[in-house]
């Protein structure tokens, strides 16, 4: 074909021309898979950039984000001409004159190399497709990859090839605009205006003609010209930038000397951090989002979604406060409490001797030194107990500590933890997320993945069961001694449980006292009487997930469960009767605004309006029923304007769990607190019960939230019924006093038999809790036949009456 042409001169240059474009076909083809990926037209016109997914609270406060490299990118309007000067001058004065590449500067790259000014030929139009396609990439390269000199070439050729493509579908401005959104910075922050946020806390637009030319400089060398670890380098290579940005008058004399002066005048931002914004609840939505990016195809790394979280920031923040300000007392008392006792202990108080080696075996490390000083256990020892620096978790802050691996383990094993829930169960939306103490030492979520004995904060199962077989709030059951026989795995079992105080009163109960008190022995009566089948699938069908073991104690919270459940279960009865599902994502929108999806909360009843109204009244007897376990709240700043609270302690067996769970007219929180590893536990009820660990963080954070009025959440009774109540309710529970004077003891706890007056408190009628509004003729405020209310109100005793009936009392015991 090419012997046609008789001039020699022409043929040669056809032949080149030809062989040329047949090797530019082989690239682009990736012949026989021997040169790897190239950018065909379509990724050219639509470039895959990796861009940071961002977070926020519902108020649109950023969280954290979410990325492989940090990047958040911005248009060409918003860079300051100083980085687009002093990257031009640097890196490409022939930016504006070229088409992709320069083969003046190649030429003149390559006479400096050889006379040892080693000096690069490539554009900003070759980095930027070295860059964004990663054409250097083993993944972008084939066969060729495995011969050194080859490979090279190609690569090289690959980014001239792709280098005319992007300036042939894109201007100028579109180019530098592109590449300084993908070049890296170091510090994991890609992209100049993450990079102008890093170092300088400030947005790409106000950067000044001294930082321009720090940030442009770091291109040569992100590490060798860092200005956190290398700063005198850093300065250097700035001054550079500032004198070429002078050399070509994008900077004049007078700037230029001043400019050359000034320091380096760093402003960490919050982009600083490795892992920006890790947190519970960072972690907690991402978990949440799995399944919808799967399902989507999106990648929550790399695909710049804003996520818009259902989470109220001011109630967090309170939430927060609470938590550490609560957390700070109990460590002091579980350090006080046990001393230089060692506290982890089995049901019986003895010492765990294999405490130590079982934590060790949940290292990943440890089954290879062990298998290394398989026969040396000195060494062994010697390596364990080996002191090194290292920086632990404390709540007054980061404490640097020189401890060995054991002296790790006992300091953590030490630690209480916690987990904390908001929900607003009316729209399904969580409120507050606190997972543990702090994320960056505790990885593991308190809120949803850890799972742990309920205590009596399970008890409202049982009477919701026991509501649900037609009992009334005013039925009356015997606090005496229970034995109940059941069969387990075929094996006959007999239960006896004992009350809190290892005594009963065999005093006659309604069971809105029993619940406000935390009965055990009535507890299990109304669980034999229902049945603990009816009990577990009256919380299963709250909200419980968990899988429950039916047995007769399964009342007693015996079971473990998630705060996250739990939350979601008491939801039910103040959404009237309607299981929710909480959700924790609301809306998700691309990078430019553009919403993706929006989330409501799927709602279901489960129970009647007229169950959950009476659960609710039943929850309020904690505060209202004599000798009610939620009665310490009365230490805070909680009862104005007719407030009413609901809620329910829990204790486990040997304190190990403390909870509450607690209710207003307008959430459901639930707290958890204790030691992540169970048999690290308080030694008593004084220290270790719910009411004196999970309750005062409950209360401190609505303390906190009523004082703000911007929250929107405001004190108030709960809402009246909207149906007809036609269960019995308003049964009036006597108040107990107990006789005092035959002692001089303040200790009347521990007086074996005390004498005790009953005293009988009325119940306020639902009726003059709003006085201002008119009676319903439906609601349970109003005196109905269908009611049946017990009304046996007597007037209470004045405090003059009162003396006077223990001085009677006193004398007839005396006379007898």
């Amino acid at each position: 074909m090419f012997k046609e042409i008789r001039n020699k001169p022409l043929r040669y240059l056809i032949i080149v021309i030809y062989l040329v474009v047949l090797f530019i076909c082989a690239i682009e083809i990736n012949f026989l898979g021997l040169f790897g990926y190239t950018p065909p037209k379509k990724d050219i016109k639509f470039p895959s950039l990796s861009i940071a997914s961002e977070v926020y609270t519902a108020d649109g406060k950023l969280i954290g984000r979410y990325y492989r490299e940090n990047r958040t990118p911005v248009t060409f309007n918003e860079i300051s001409p100083s980085i687009v000067n002093a990257l031009i001058a640097t890196e490409d004065i022939r930016f504006y004159k070229h088409s992709g590449v320069d083969f003046y500067s190649i030429a003149s790259g390559i006479i400096s190399t050889v006379t040892g000014d080693k000096r690069g030929g490539s554009t900003i139009t070759q980095q930027l497709a070295k860059n964004l396609y990663r054409t250097r990439n083993n993944k972008s390269q084939g066969f060729v990859k495995h011969i050194p000199l080859v490979r090279t070439l190609i690569s090289k050729f690959k980014e001239w090839l792709t280098a005319y493509k992007l300036e042939s579908n894109y201007s100028k401005e579109d180019i530098l605009t592109m590449y300084l959104n993908t070049v890296p910075f170091g510090n994991n922050s890609y992209g100049i205006n993450t990079a102008a946020k890093h170092y300088f806390d400030k947005s790409v637009s106000n950067v000044n003609v001294q930082e321009a030319a720090l940030l442009v400089g770091m291109l040569k060398a992100t590490s060798t010209y860092n200005p956190i670890k290398n700063p005198e380098r850093s300065l250097e290579r700035r001054n550079v930038v500032l004198s070429q940005m002078n050399k070509y008058d994008y900077l004049d004399n007078q700037s230029y000397q001043k400019a050359v002066k000034q320091p380096i005048k760093l402003k960490l931002g919050k982009d600083s951090k490795k892992n920006e914004g890790d947190s519970y609840l960072r972690a907690a939505v991402a978990k949440w989002l799995e399944k919808w990016c799967e399902k989507n195809g999106y990648d929550l790394y790399e695909d710049g979604l804003r996520i818009y979280t259902t989470i109220d920031s001011k109630l967090q923040k309170y939430a927060e406060e609470a938590v550490s300000e609560q957390m700070k007392v109990l460590q002091r008392r579980f350090y006080n409490s046990w001393g230089n006792d060692i506290p982890w202990r089995d049901s019986e108080g003895k010492v765990i001797e294999n405490f130590i080696e079982s934590n060790l075996q949940k290292l990943s490390w440890y089954a290879g030194i062990k298998k290394k000083y398989q026969n040396q256990p000195d060494s062994l020892q010697a390596y364990l107990n080996k002191k090194k620096k290292m920086t632990v978790f404390d709540w007054n802050g980061d404490k640097e500590v020189e401890f060995s691996t054991i002296d790790s383990i006992e300091y953590y094993a030490k630690i209480l933890n916690t987990g904390m829930m908001t929900l607003d169960p009316f729209s399904g939306k969580i409120k507050v997320w606190i997972g543990g103490d702090n994320y960056n030492y505790f990885k593991y979520d308190h809120v949803k993945q850890a799972k742990r004995q309920a205590g009596s904060t399970f008890k409202p199962f049982a009477y919701l069961a026991a509501l649900e077989s037609g009992l009334s709030p005013c039925d009356k059951f015997t606090d005496k001694p229970v034995k109940i026989e059941y069969t387990l795995n075929k094996k006959q079992e007999v239960w006896e449980p004992k009350n809190a105080d290892w005594n009963f009163s065999y005093r006659e109960m309604s069971l809105r006292w029993a619940m406000a008190r935390s009965v055990n022995s009535i507890t299990a009566q109304i669980t034999e009487l229902v049945g603990w089948d009816k009990v577990v699938e009256y919380a299963h069908k709250c909200g419980i997930e968990s899988p429950l073991q039916s047995v007769p104690s399964v009342s007693l919270g015996s079971n473990d469960v998630s705060v996250f459940e739990m939350v979601k279960a008491y939801g039910t009865f103040l959404n009237e009767g309607k299981r929710v599902e909480p959700i924790l994502v609301e809306k998700i929108t691309d990078f430019d605004g553009k919403t993706i999806e929006e989330f409501t909360a799927k709602q279901q009843r489960v129970i009647s309006e007229e169950i959950a109204w009476l659960m609710l009244y039943m929850f309020r007897g904690g505060m209202e029923e004599p000798g009610g376990t939620s009665q310490a709240l009365w230490e805070w700043d909680l009862f104005k304007k007719n407030n009413q609270i609901g809620g329910k302690t829990g204790t486990s067996s040997d304190y190990v769990d403390g909870w509450y769970m607690g209710i207003t007219k307008d959430l459901v929180t639930g707290v958890w607190v204790g030691a992540d590893d169970r048999s690290v536990h308080f030694k008593n009820s004084e220290t270790g019960e719910g009411s004196r660990t999970a309750l005062p963080i409950f209360a401190k954070f609505m303390e906190k939230v009523y004082k703000d009025p911007s929250t929107g959440i405001t004190l108030g009774p709960f809402p009246k019924p909207k149906i007809e109540i036609k269960r019995t309710y308003n049964c009036p529970s006597p108040r107990i006093v107990i006789d005092t004077t035959t002692t001089d003891s303040l200790t009347t706890d521990s007086l074996a038999n005390p004498l005790e007056i009953e005293e009988v408190i009325p119940v306020p009628d639902e009726t003059k809790l709003e006085p201002k509004e008119k009676t319903d003729v439906k609601s349970n405020n109003t005196k109905t036949p269908s009611e049946k209310t017990e009304d046996k109100q007597e007037t209470p005793l004045t405090r003059k009456e009162e003396r006077q009936l223990r001085r009677q009392l006193k004398k007839e015991g005396k006379s007898n």
